[in-house]
């Protein structure tokens, strides 16, 4: 039995929530990047779906997300009307409540409806720390 206590991990759970579940980072871990391209919303306006793909990727300090809680809490806006930047800041915010990083960047890509696609970017934590570290590691330097 895992000395962690999940809500979701481990358990038959079938339907979303907006819970993240959390555990120790482990030692030596600089950032994490999770990606879904399978998260679906619905247009706050007029209610057709929309299909896009997001990534998280954060600095843990002491926690990490753990990924079927991400999933399901990604499921949570399947049937909620919300906007693509909306929906970027929501979850930046959320996950940095969660897991408390050094700091956290969300990028939302809504895939084209009537022909545009949208790319928002969501951003929260320490933005000097974070240049710092993507530009070490090759990813984009800017914001």
């Amino acid at each position: 039995m895992s000395e962690y206590e999940f809500h979701a991990l481990g358990r038959d759970i079938k339907e979303p929530c907006r819970q993240l579940d959390v555990f120790p980072k482990p030692a030596g871990l600089e950032t994490v990047v999770m990606d879904s391209d399978e998260v679906t919303s619905l247009c706050p306006v007029t209610g057709q779906p929309d299909w896009g793909t997001v990534v998280i990727e954060y600095a843990p300090k002491e926690f990490c997300i753990e990924s079927k809680s991400l999933k399901l809490y990604l499921w949570s806006f399947r049937n909620e009307g919300v906007f693509c930047e909306a929906l970027a800041s929501q979850i930046v915010q959320d996950v940095y409540d969660a897991c408390n990083p050094v700091w956290c960047k969300v990028i939302v890509v809504q895939k084209p409806r009537g022909g545009i696609r949208i790319s928002a970017t969501a951003f929260a934590g320490d933005k000097d720390i974070a240049r710092k570290d993507c530009s070490s590691s090759g990813g984009d330097k800017n914001e």
